[in-house]
């Protein structure tokens, strides 16, 4: 039988289990922080070691006090969460008696009591924790939570899950709580916080538990428990599950306690729910891992394929809520995920999961109404009455990304103008005072309920949407009575408007791509709706196709006309108007993609079926003609063209008039015809009438008579005259600019022609600067700002100095360095890398001073952020020394060599040729320093190396030889 403790042993064991619990700081840092104590506490390292060993003990209650109370147990629940000590008078009575001890000079002489073992009180639960979800997944999530502190390391005291319905909040809650209560936690509440007076009756029975308060008076009972949880040191967890308003929380936020911890759930996320030591953490959806982990262990043989389980988890969008109920369904039903899914995409939503009474794992409602109740509230929320129908209007499109364009576009803006509220009397207020704040707050509602994302820094995919969330939200309306079917197809109607709006006519970085994706997506979503607008089909179909081949994507292009020609033919027939339109863009697209005798082919074909359903003069038959025309043209019929554009001219002057655009576009057809058949004169004849006419009708800034003045000068030029085109492709060049600007297609297209005849006639230099220029404004507009297209700049500006232009070269790099701090910022690589190139074309332009001035600027931030060993930086010193040594001074030239060569020996050894080549360098600059015999000296032993290494013939090897000689001869030693 071991023989009992004495009162200072049993205070030295539990001060090593503190010590331990808080991670055990070493003596010296303990050291330090009592010293740092205002006022300062007896402690030294010395002290420590005794008090540990049980030798002594602190004599000095201040001293232990700190010791215990500020310094070891909050260090402690922040390295252990769960970590229970003994209570302050515990420490302090166990203090006393161990002083007592030593004062009668150690141990009494008869055996002394046994010093009573510490039982930690029992734990006081409120509230039941939910039970854990069958196959329940460890998440990352959870770790994180476990594990959380603030960025200053302090221990985070209140954890806030926050994030959409569905996601499994409450389950890392209850997880969360388990762990606690294992741990050593000895207050537990938990309640379900949807209601103030929920949180109000949690608190007063925990408070009525621990004897705080006899419960008459609920909220004095919980004010009660507040007060206990702020000043008590025994372990406390407070979990407030699901909080729908902010306002409930109001004086009862958890204190921020050392002794306690809390965790609140909700699918709010505003900016109130931060505050001291409270930190937000985002629950979002499973990972793919998780996902397949969860479904193996629930469905088994059920699971199937990886590849269905795979396409079931994307089908769900990786969201918790959705795959335990559509499991639980599989399950039920006996059906694996191929046969699931195919029920998803024909059945509701709420026709996909168990009926209320079987659903898993305790879930309160289906996955179809879990957003509802989240919508009604947002609903209530500044600016009343916007937010169902903004929800309305994200769930038609699509979920990656929704342009923030389209949301505040006109069409959009009028149909969420329908929402206000009638006018109150004296204060009527115009619908069309809905702008662009009003619909930025609306959004920022819809994501405090993590209905949505929002994030305005996200280029042309501010709002993001879960594809379930959007799927419910058009089953509640169109499943809606009696306004249902007609509510649906205004809003297929709406969105569609705005997307056309939001369309712009010049389409740069990806805002093309994000559009054509909305497009598809509403198209998916909405069914035929789009093809019921106004009689006939939405524009934004063809022009969503259009704007493929528009980009460049001729081939994607294709696919979608011919896509939306099967749909047209379904719906309204082969022979429907809206169907021979759609033929006419896929025939174009087919030309652009170089089958020009399949495109001449297919107008064919469609100029008879129009000619037998519209007939002969319709205008639409007579346009289809002319398109005729054309692609006969780029298939080498000249002669069949000229002749069908002139009967095709002569049924336009008939029906259209001489006029109409249509027939000026026949007569331009006509004289390209003419000038492709090699009358270049006669085309530019026919232009210069044809010119007059476009002036007359359409005025000298519409886009066909600035076409039509191109033509000229290109027939002109053609016929010999490249000084005349070259002038007025200038003055057509300043109307560009002026009329369209300077990033426009035809505007750029001109600038391409501008320097082509330039160099015709005779202006090579000119044509070479224009066509520089052209290319960055080429790749400034399809996209100026990637990393790729910066690149790109870079290399074509030192291939000009290359090329001899130095200066040019210069200033290239010069405005790539402007862009590159805008992008990348100053102290990317690449923008230290043309820092770099710039200060070296400088020198080379003949300003070798201001180049070594630069360098000297970028070695000092180099050395900041890429360290003294980077291959970037030694490039630099390389530049640097050369650059000092043309600027004069070839001393300091030769010591930078000098100590450049000596990191190089070290990183690189004596045989690469970096190395050989910096030896070099520095016999040169001792050579030009006066030293022609120790030049000559090393040159070699330079070559002697370069021999070896590099063998006789290779070029470094002879380029030494050569210096060699040259030296020798300064030195007088040839």
């Amino acid at each position: 039988m071991s023989e009992p403790l004495s009162w200072r042993a049993a205070y030295a064991e539990r001060l090593r289990e503190l010590h331990l619990a808080a991670g055990g700081p070493p003596g010296e840092a303990m050291a330090a922080r009592a010293k740092a104590r205002r006022p300062r506490v007896r402690f030294s390292v010395s002290s420590w070691s005794e008090w540990r060993r049980g030798i002594r003990v602190p004599s000095d209650e201040a001293t232990a006090h700190w010791l215990i109370e500020e310094y070891l147990r909050p260090l402690a629940h922040k390295m252990t969460p769960g970590f229970v000590t003994q209570p302050p008078e515990w420490w302090e009575e166990t203090r006393r008696k161990a002083r007592a001890e030593l004062d009668t000079g150690g141990r009494p002489p008869i055996p002394h009591p046994v010093v009573p073992p510490y039982e930690p009180p029992p734990v006081v639960q409120v509230g039941q924790i939910p039970a854990e979800a069958d196959c329940f997944q460890d998440r990352d999530i959870a770790t994180r939570l476990r594990q959380a502190a603030s960025k200053d390391g302090t221990v985070v005291l209140c954890q806030v899950l926050a994030g959409m319905g569905g996601v499994g909040k409450t389950q890392l809650a209850a997880a969360y709580a388990r762990h606690a209560r294992e741990q050593g936690v000895r207050v537990l509440v938990w309640a379900t916080a949807s209601s103030r007076p929920a949180i109000i009756e949690a608190y007063a029975d925990a408070a009525v538990k621990l004897g705080l308060a006899d419960g008459e008076d609920p909220e004095r009972a919980a004010c009660e428990f507040l007060v206990w949880a702020d000043t008590t040191v025994t372990a406390w967890l407070v979990v407030l599950d699901d909080v729908h308003n902010l306002e409930d929380l109001r004086e009862l936020w958890p204190p921020a306690c050392p002794a306690g911890t809390a965790v609140v759930t909700t699918r709010r996320r505003d900016a109130a729910l931060a505050g001291p030591r409270r930190h937000m953490v985002e629950v979002g959806l499973y990972t793919t891992d998780e996902a397949r982990s969860y479904l193996h262990a629930k469905l088994g043989a059920l699971a199937g394929e990886q590849a269905q389980l795979d396409a079931l988890i994307e089908d769900l969008g990786w969201l918790p809520l959705a795959l335990a109920q559509a499991a639980a369904f599989m399950i039920d039903q006996q059906i694996g995920c191929a046969r699931y899914r195919d029920l998803f995409a024909e059945r509701l939503l709420a026709h996909t999961v168990p009926e209320l009474g079987g659903l898993p794992d305790g879930h309160r409602e289906i996955i179809a109404a879990t957003w509802d109740l989240s919508i009604e509230q947002a609903d209530r929320v500044r600016p009343a009455g916007f937010a169902r129908p903004m929800m309305n209007l994200t769930s038609v499109l699509d979920p990656n990304g929704i342009p923030a364009t389209v949301l505040t576009s006109a069409p959009a803006r009028e149909y969420l103008a329908t929402y206000l509220p009638p006018p109150s009397a004296g204060a009527a207020k115009s619908v069309t005072e809905i702008d662009g704040d009003t619909i930025d707050e609306a959004l920022r509602v819809l994501h405090r309920f993590s209905l949505i994302d929002h994030d305005r820094n996200a280029t042309h995919r501010e709002v993001r949407v879960h594809q379930l969330i959007q799927r419910a939200t058009r089953e509640n309306l169109a499943t809606e009575p009696n306004l249902g079917p007609d509510l649906y197809t205004e809003l297929a109607h709406t969105a569609a408007d705005a997307l056309e709006a939001a369309w712009p006519a010049i389409e740069r970085d990806q805002i093309g791509a994000v559009l054509r994706a909305n497009t598809a997506v509403l198209h998916t979503a909405t069914g035929t709706a789009l093809w019921e607008w106004n009689g006939e089909a939405h524009p934004v179909l063809l022009h969503s196709a259009n704007s493929l081949g528009e980009t460049g994507q001729v081939n994607e292009a294709i696919a979608e006309c011919t896509r939306l020609r099967t749909i047209a033919t379904d719906l309204v027939g082969p022979h429907d108007p809206h169907t021979l339109t759609i033929r006419g863009s896929l025939a174009h697209w087919r030309g652009r993609a170089g089958d020009v005798a399949g495109a001449v082919t297919a107008v064919e074909e469609l100029l008879a079926d129009q000619l037998r359903v519209l007939g002969p003069d319709h205008p639409a038959t007579l346009e289809t003609r002319g398109y005729l025309v054309a692609w006969r043209v780029e298939a080498g019929d000249v002669v069949g063209a000229a002749a069908a554009v002139e009967e095709l001219l002569a049924d336009q002057l008939r029906v259209l008039g001489p006029d109409h655009p249509h027939t000026l576009g026949t007569r331009h057809n006509l004289a390209y015809s003419r000038g492709e058949a090699g009358d270049a004169a006669g085309a530019a004849t026919a232009y210069e009438g044809l010119l007059a006419d476009f002036l007359r009708v359409l005025g000298p800034d519409h886009p066909h008579t600035l076409e039509t003045r191109g033509y000229f000068a290109h027939w002109r030029g053609e016929a010999g005259d490249a000084a005349g085109a070259a002038t007025a492709y200038e003055g057509l060049l300043a109307d560009f600019l002026r009329v369209l600007g300077p990033d426009h297609p035809q505007t750029l297209a001109t600038r391409v022609k501008l320097a082509r005849w330039r160099e015709l006639a005779g202006d090579t230099a000119g044509a070479a600067s224009t066509f520089e220029k052209l290319l960055a404004d080429f790749l400034r507009v399809l996209g100026p700002d990637h990393v790729e297209t910066l690149t790109t700049r870079a290399i074509l500006a030192n291939r000009r100095g290359k090329a001899g232009d130095a200066a040019g070269a210069a200033a290239n790099l010069a405005e790539l360095l402007a862009d590159q701090l805008r992008v990348l910022g100053p102290d990317h690589p690449h923008t230290l890398d043309t820092r770099a190139g710039l200060a070296n074309w400088r020198g080379k332009a003949g300003d070798a001073a201001g180049a070594a001035a630069d360098l000297e600027e970028l070695l000092a931030d180099q050395l900041r952020v890429l360290g003294p060993d980077h291959p970037s930086i030694l490039n630099t010193r390389i530049i640097l020394a050369n650059w000092r040594g043309k600027a004069g001074d070839a001393a300091g030239a030769a010591t930078t060599h000098d100590e450049l060569l000596a990191n190089l020996l070290r990183l690189l050894g004596p045989d690469h040729p970096h190395t050989l080549a910096t030896r070099s360098n520095l016999a040169h600059w001792r050579g030009e320093a006066g030293d022609a015999a120790g030049a000559a000296t090393a040159y070699g032993e330079v070559l002697a190396d370069c021999l070896r290494v590099l063998g006789p013939d290779h070029p470094d090897t002879l380029t030494t030889r050569g210096n060699l000689a040259r030296w020798q001869e300064c030195a007088g030693l040839a």
